[in-house]
């Protein structure tokens, strides 16, 4: 009986062509490839298969593999060195380029903190804390009741922050290490001082991680955030934040003046969380009415019409809110940064209409020339430094002029100024606003044809059409149609802003209630920083924002008015 040979030393014993010499990746013989094939394919189907030597050849021992065989081998090697090898050294060489495009980076950074001429991160404000001092979230006791307190600040959006006077372009919004560092010490400052209300403008509201990080930083702090961005997609915009443990927000509203600078503003109607006494047998949890803003900056002296008009709209919207939800009684406190000095005619126009300056009654100063420049809030991009920033208040039943009065002295205010820029006086101010008018009066077509010649109107961010005829109104006081000489003397004589007498004053305990009794505030303590700004002095080591931090502290009195309604 025929032996049963194993196949694959069949396929050897068969083969009777001579070999090619190829290494068969299992043998160290050689054979043909399709030998080598068939074998291997077999030696899958039969792991227990073995190839003895042929019996005419000597047996050798086998072979350790040479790195030519590790190469024509199908194996984990080869895909090792041709594919894995490759990737490796690929991640390599990008970490690499990354580092030292980094290592470019912040010499280029280095260079701008040893610059002299550009702002620097790191300056006066190098601790993580401030003074203790400075602190003004602090309680307080007046009357039994705790203090409030109120921060505005500009803390400079890193899109405008330039970072190299010689190459404008050059922002801090370009380099994340800047304005991260920066904006974390801004953050550390408002918590340590941790004001009842925190009004903030140029907001980054177009950057995601720096929006986090104040929402989270001031919401695990007990603050409720709200944040507004400036029309057409202009980048920055407001944040307010409200503490918690001292008022809870009511209800609130976003004012979008759609003009020239895309301005807007936040209103928020707060209610206090501790009751304020009225008197010793009863207590109220008083409403207040808060306002973040930002005013436009005025590039040149036709714009001053534009800011005008932006805090008329916020009063005007004051008034409708306060009428519609009968909040007359009712302290309101405006917030921002107003680039405009007490000189101006913003200022002017919210004393007529019943404010107060914070910092100046702290201060005791008053709204003479000889105390307009006692203290500075702001450099601009100019280097001129001005007080720009304010914290107004309004109490109950401050006596006030009427809006629409009071925005038509402002707006001749600005007319006048306008004229008297061109050298003009009383007497020529008149012949100019005459024009070739017969009689000694001014019509209606004349006055409009000169409010275009000071870029008044006929600019898209002027006087409207019916605002032009409201101040005609107010300047023909006799409705005859014309402006005669002792009407114009009357307006260009105007002396708008007058201290006016209180409607209001302490409630005195002793004498019983008053008619009409309210709570309303009274400052108690102003601070600017850095401090040399309260001297008129901006320090040049300063560079956390080109605008200082405004802090007040109010304390709640009670006051007794005559009833009016709005």
């Amino acid at each position: 009986m025929r032996k049963h040979l194993n196949p694959i030393v069949l396929i050897h014993r068969t083969y009777t062509r001579p070999p090619l010499p190829f290494p068969c990746p299992d043998f160290n013989q050689s054979f043909h490839p399709s030998t080598c094939i068939l074998i291997k394919n077999l030696d899958h189907m039969n792991q227990d298969i073995t190839v003895p030597p042929p019996s005419n050849s000597v047996h050798k021992p086998k072979l350790r593999p040479t790195l030519n065989s590790y190469f024509n081998k199908p194996t984990l090697f080869k895909a090792f060195f041709f594919c894995f090898l490759p990737f490796l050294i690929s991640l390599f060489l990008i970490a690499y380029l990354n580092q030292r495009s980094k290592n470019s980076e912040m010499v280029l950074l280095a260079g701008f903190c040893n610059d002299s001429d550009i702002a620097n991160v790191d300056s006066s404000e190098s601790k993580s804390v401030p003074f203790q001092e400075t602190r003004t979230g602090h309680a307080c006791s007046t009357m039994g009741e705790p203090c409030i307190s109120c921060t505005t600040f500009n803390i400079l959006a890193p899109i405008y922050k330039r970072l190299d006077q010689q190459n404008q372009s050059v922002r801090e919004s370009d380099f994340r290490a800047f304005w991260l560092a920066r904006n974390k010490k801004i953050v550390n400052w408002l918590l340590y001082e941790r004001s009842s209300i925190i009004c903030l403008q140029e907001f980054w509201v177009g950057n995601e991680e720096l929006v986090h990080m104040y929402e989270e930083s001031l919401g695990a702090a007990g603050y409720d955030t709200l944040k507004l961005a400036r029309t057409n997609n202009r980048g920055d915009g407001l944040l307010t934040a409200i503490h918690k443990e001292y008022f809870k927000v009511l209800n609130r509203r976003e004012l979008f003046f759609n003009d020239f600078g895309d301005r807007v503003a936040q209103l928020l109607h707060v209610q206090s969380v501790a009751p304020f006494s009225i008197n010793q047998n009863e207590s109220v949890q008083q409403e207040i009415i808060i306002v973040n803003t930002h005013l436009l900056f005025p590039h040149d002296s036709s714009l001053s019409i534009v800011r005008l008009h932006q805090v008329y709209q916020i009063l005007q919207y004051l008034e409708t809110y306060q009428r519609e939800n009968k909040l007359s009684q009712m302290p309101v406190i405006l917030c921002g940064d107003w680039n405009g000095s007490k000189r101006g005619h913003v200022y002017k126009f919210l004393r007529s209409q019943g404010f107060v300056s914070s910092y100046d009654i702290a201060h005791e100063y008053t709204d003479s020339d000889a105390d307009a420049h006692k203290w500075v809030s702001h450099r601009n991009h100019r280097g001129n430094i001005c007080g720009v920033d304010f914290i107004w208040l309004r109490n109950p039943h401050k006596s006030q002029k009427l809006l629409k009065i009071s925005w038509a002295e402002a707006a001749f205010g600005i007319i006048k100024y306008q004229l008297k820029k061109v050298s003009l006086a009383e007497n020529d101010a008149f012949a100019f606003l005459r024009a070739d008018s017969s009689g000694n009066h001014i019509t209606y077509s004349a006055f409009c044809d000169a409010l275009r010649q000071v870029n008044l109107t006929g600019l898209s961010h002027g006087l409207s059409f019916q605002e032009t005829k409201d101040l005609w109104v107010q300047a023909d006081a006799d409705g005859n149609g014309v402006v005669d000489y002792e009407e114009f003397k009357r307006i260009w004589d105007a002396t708008w802003l007058q201290h006016m007498d209180e409607d209001c004053s302490l409630a005195d305990s002793n004498e019983g209630i008053a008619e009409d009794e309210a709570i309303g505030f009274a400052v108690k303590k102003a601070v600017l920083f850095p401090h040399e700004v309260e001297k008129g002095i901006w320090p040049e080591n300063y560079s956390l924002s080109d605008h200082a931090r405004l802090t007040a502290v109010f304390s709640p009195v009670r006051l007794r008015c005559l009833k009016q309604s709005l």
